[in-house]
């Protein structure tokens, strides 16, 4: 969600959005079964992407009105290929390169069209909203998202950095909305504290035309907000997290990573990315001694 994801990798280096979407909640018990945004978020973290289109399938039909179930089915879609293609192995967190490389990345065709048709709907319904409500919380959350999800799909797998870029910034754009309606939207700092990072992050030659709203390309800011988002976010707050554990290990606070990725694979257990990138990142500790 902002699940997100966001970052055009052809210039950068900081750690690919897509580890996504944007997608995450803070406080959800692992047995969560209840038909919730939350119990979806909670079966695709676990990377039972089935299981999350299920709870999504009967939220979307008890509120037809809700943008934010489609938004998330569009998360669930494109986490589905980045577990499927492999985009999120851990040798990719410091060569974002390999990315573009990876199996000549050869997405499924119906999943793209499952993704950007939720996607539509989710985007529809949201601005139906701001046209009525320009201050509504819900759409500009949705809207962050959706934008996000947008960027880490065409950059990921679709290999389109400069749209990529472009979408991001217009995440950035709604998240600076919704934080002037609401300067307590916790997981709105996930998308300003990425944007930071990112825009740190580009060269200077990309960063001159890459102008994001109310973003100076601060690390320290990016991680001072990426830790709110991690600390208080509703739903990003363990996405947060692993925007910062791969954060750490690119500022050389491998330790601080280390911590994150335990937690996350307790929070977890299901997902067998977070013990895998565990161990990768405890070997790099270890040998640092």
């Amino acid at each position: 969600m902002p699940f997100v994801v966001r970052v055009p990798f052809v210039f950068s280096k900081p750690a690919p959005a897509a580890l996504c979407l944007l997608l995450a909640v803070a406080g959800i018990a692992r047995a969560t079964t209840e038909d919730t945004p939350e119990g979806a978020l909670n079966r695709l973290y676990n990377y039972d992407f089935i299981g999350a289109h299920r709870v999504l399938d009967a939220w979307d039909s008890k509120h037809p009105d809700s943008s934010l179930g489609h938004a998330l089915q569009a998360a669930t879609f494109m986490f589905s290929e980045f577990a499927r293609l492999q985009i999120l192995e851990g040798e990719f967190f410091t060569d974002d390169k390999k990315i573009v490389d990876k199996k000549g990345l050869k997405y499924d065709p119906v999943v793209k069209g499952q993704f950007y048709g939720e996607l539509e709907l989710a985007r529809k319904l949201a601005l139906e909203k701001l046209a009525a409500q320009p201050k509504d919380q819900d759409a500009l959350f949705v809207m962050t998202v959706s934008e996000g999800l947008l960027s880490d799909f065409s950059a990921l797998i679709e290999r389109r950095p400069f749209a990529s870029l472009g979408y991001a910034k217009d995440a950035q754009a709604y998240a600076v909305r919704l934080l002037a309606v609401n300067p307590g939207f916790g997981d709105a700092y996930l998308t300003t504290g990425y944007s930071e990072y990112l825009l740190g992050s580009l060269p200077f030659f990309v960063k001159w035309f890459a102008r994001f709203d109310d973003t100076e390309g601060s690390k320290n800011t990016a991680i001072t907000k990426l830790q709110r988002a991690a600390e208080t976010g509703h739903y990003l707050g363990p996405y947060a997290k692993i925007l910062l554990a791969i954060i750490y290990v690119r500022e050389g606070r491998p330790k601080d990573s280390e911590t994150l990725l335990r937690a996350l694979s307790a929070a977890y257990p299901e997902n067998p990315m977070f013990p895998k990138e565990l161990e990768k990142v405890s070997q790099y500790v270890r040998k640092r001694k």
